[in-house]
Parts: structure tokens; C-alpha cells; sequence
């Protein structure tokens, strides 16, 4: 099952960490401290994030001092309070998309604040009009909330402290819109155009395609521009403006790959099958000696080990680790109940079951061995998660994105 994200950032990062995810448990996902639940998604704040708000508040408390003299000391305050509002309407709009993923019932995992932006992560869409739905959310609650601002703004002194504020506030989500607006994965107007071409073409690689070149020349753009712009400002301006746009156009580039790599992954997915993995197995009781188990799975052919119960029924797995970890000399002496696990519910996988739907129900449950089974219920054998993430990491090294 793919974890997507959708994100966006007061520096407009924006984009869909797309990818089936790995039995393991899927993509590594990054620290942070859990601020709270929304709707039920658990919001954390990246540690990038206080470096970002660091270097907010030191860039914009000489433009508050210069405005308001009397802040004196305070112009860090307010500076750093401006940062706190800022990444607040990253989080809105972050929430934007979780809630209308959740309206379409698809996973919302969590969301992360960190230093280029916010990042949601979300099942994908099963539908390209599904798919621009949820991108689009957030640069348009994001363009109502640059509405809102401006209209608040509109009925404060624009000279006085709150209006400043409240105009910066205006300014930055709608440039937060804007840029989440550009056809290029991994951002928002990037998802909406893979949505607009897989829609036209029927096709998701079509899509993908197409706005992972539109995204990787962005990425170009993006960092021109930051050169072009910065030129005839202060030395620190012009780092900072280079330094981020560098950032910017480095997540745009490698975003955009990243997705068209898993979408190819996403193809080659239902190759991966639970009866084409599966190891032969055969039954055993509880008390049979390790060696005599062992000695009759070498005769079978098999690979693997089942413990019944006295009608023959299934009720534990052997754990190959346990079995490996035994001393050879030992195994005369010890019984192949205690090396096994307990069968779960979630530990009986379909022979049938392929692709991210398999990834899926392994995540679910998480076990060394799955005791594979028929429709009718018949033990088919045994599925070990060593060899699923296996095949996987082969499907990985065979995607290569080269489009």
C-alpha cells in the first residue's frame, strides 16, 4: 500500500512522498514531537523546524524594529511569533488535505512540520479524480486563507503592529498557494496534473511522466531564480535566498523522481504473490524433538513447520530465527513447541493475495512466518517476511527511473 504525502511550506515545498511501502513497515519516517490530533491524525514538529523558525526570526526582526522602534528588545518576539503564525497556515493547509482524504476514506497517517514545510502522509488515491481533490485542497484553503488576512486587514491600521502582521500573514500564504500551484511534481499542482493526464489517458505512468519532467524542470527554475533575485541584495539576504532555493529546487528534482520511480514500482507490484513465495511446509506436534522435525522436512522437501494441534489443525509456526539460533547439538533435546509462535488471525494470509494488497496485510500484523491457506481454508504453506522483503528489494533495483 502506497504512503503519499502532500505537502506544503512557506517555502513552498509541496509534494507526495510516493511509494509502495516495504513489508518492514513501510518508508523510514523521521522524529519529532507530537504536538496533538486533529481529526485524528497525529501532528509532529520536526526538530528542522526550530532551525527554520531560528532563522525567521533573525531575518525578520530588523524589518519589525526598523517599522516599530519601541519594540526594542521585543523585536524577536514578535519575530518568532510571526514564524509560530506562519507554520499555523502551513498546518491548516496541511490538515486541508488530510481531511479530504479522510472524506474519501484513505489513511491519513500522520503529518510533519519540518524546516522546508509540512508533509502529509496519505494512502493514494485509487482515482485520478480523487488524487486532485486531495492535492487541491490545500492551496485552496490556503488561497482563502491569503483572502481572509487581506480582508482582515483591510479593517486594521495597516501602519500599526497587528496590521503589519496580519498583512505578512496575507502575503505568505498566498505565495504558499502559488507556488503549491506549479505543475510539478511532488507538488500540489503537480499531483493535479498527474491527476489531470492519468484522467485523459487512463493511464497512471502517463501522468506520472509527465509531471515528474514538468516538476524536475521547475526544480531548475526554482534555483535561478533564487540566483537571478538575489543578486543586488545584502550578503545575508543572498545566502539565505540562495541556501533555500538550493533546498527547494534539490526536494523539487528529487521528489519528482522518487514518484516516478514508485509509480514504475507500482506496476511491477502484482508480481509479487504470497503463492509464488511461499515455502513448502509440513505438520508437526508440539513435543516432536527439533532433529526429528528437521530430518522429516528434509525428506518432504519442505522448508518450513507447522504445529498442529491433535486433529491436524494449525495452531503455530516455527520460527526460523528460533530454529537457526539452536545449537545443532541440542536439537535432539529440544521440542519444536517452544520455538514456535502462536497463530493470530492476522498471521493466516489468502494464497491468492499479491502486490500492495500483500504488503498490506503483513504490515497489519507483523510476524517472521505467515501461515499461508487456500479459500477452502487448506494449509497451503508457509510465508516468510525475510522472503517478501527479498523480492521486494528486487522489484526496487529493477525500477530504475529513467524516464
Amino acid at each position: 500500500m502506497d504512503n503519499v504525502s502532500v505537502s506544503g511550506g512557506p517555502q513552498g515545498q509541496s509534494g507526495q512522498r510516493d511509494g509502495a511501502e516495504a513489508p518492514g513497515g513501510g518508508a523510514a519516517r523521521g522524529g519529532g514531537l507530537l504536538m496533538g490530533r486533529p481529526f485524528g491524525v497525529p501532528v509532529y514538529v520536526s526538530s528542522s523546524w526550530f532551525v527554520i523558525a531560528m532563522v525567521i526570526t533573525l531575518l525578520f526582526a530588523p524589518t519589525f524594529e526598523r517599522l516599530f522602534p519601541q519594540l526594542d528588545s521585543w523585536k524577536y518576539a514578535i519575530s518568532f511569533l510571526f514564524a509560530v503564525l506562519l507554520y499555523i497556515s502551513v498546518l491548516v493547509h496541511e490538515l486541508a488535505h488530510a481531511v479530504t482524504a479522510l472524506r474519501f476514506g484513505l489513511p491519513v497517517h500522520r503529518i510533519t512540520i519540518q524546516f522546508l514545510g509540512g508533509v502529509s502522509e496519505i494512502d493514494k488515491p485509487q482515482t485520478a479524480g480523487r488524487e486532485f481533490a486531495v492535492a487541491a485542497a490545500g492551496p485552496a484553503l490556503s488561497l482563502v486563507l491569503a483572502g481572509g488576512f487581506w480582508g482582515i486587514g483591510l479593517a486594521l491600521d495597516v501602519d500599526s503592529l497587528t496590521g503589519r502582521m496580519v498583512a505578512l500573514l496575507a502575503v505568505s500564504n498566498l505565495m504558499v498557494a502559488v507556488f503549491n500551484l506549479l505543475p510539478g511534481l511532488p507538488l500540489d499542482g503537480g499531483r493535479m496534473l498527474r491527476a489531470g493526464v492519468w484522467g485523459a489517458t487512463k493511464r497512471p505512468m502517463a501522468g506520472t511522466v509527465a509531471a515528474s519532467w514538468a516538476g524536475r524542470v521547475l526544480s531548475v527554475v526554482v534555483l535561478f531564480a533564487a540566483v537571478w533575485w538575489s543578486r543586488e541584495d545584502s550578503t545575508w539576504i543572498q545566502v539565505y535566498t540562495v541556501v533555500c532555493g538550493g533546498l527547494i529546487a534539490g526536494f523539487m528534482w528529487t521528489g519528482a523522481m522518487q514518484s516516478l520511480r514508485a509509480e514504475q514500482l507500482r506496476e511491477r507490484l502484482p508480481g509479487l504473490q504470497a503463492r509464488g513465495l511461499t515455502r513448502r511446509a509440513i505438520p508437526v506436534a508440539a513435543d516432536l524433538p527439533l532433529a526429528e522435525a528437521l530430518r522429516r522436512a528434509g525428506e518432504a522437501g519442505a522448508q518450513a513447520l507447522v504445529v498442529v494441534d491433535g486433529n491436524g489443525g494449525p495452531i503455530a509456526l516455527v520460527r526460523e530465527s528460533r530454529v537457526t539460533d539452536t545449537p545443532v547439538q541440542r536439537r535432539p533435546w529440544v521440542a519444536v513447541g517452544p520455538l514456535a509462535r502462536d497463530l493470530l488471525p492476522g498471521m493466516r494470509v489468502p494464497a491468492d493475495l499479491a502486490g500492495e494488497d500483500l504488503l498490506a496485510a503483513l504490515r497489519a500484523t507483523p510476524a517472521s512466518e505467515y501461515l499461508v491457506v487456500e479459500a477452502d481454508g487448506s494449509v497451503y504453506g508457509v510465508l516468510s517476511r525475510s522472503d517478501v522483503e527479498h523480492a521486494f528489494m528486487r522489484l526496487l533495483s529493477r525500477s530504475p527511473a529513467k524516464a
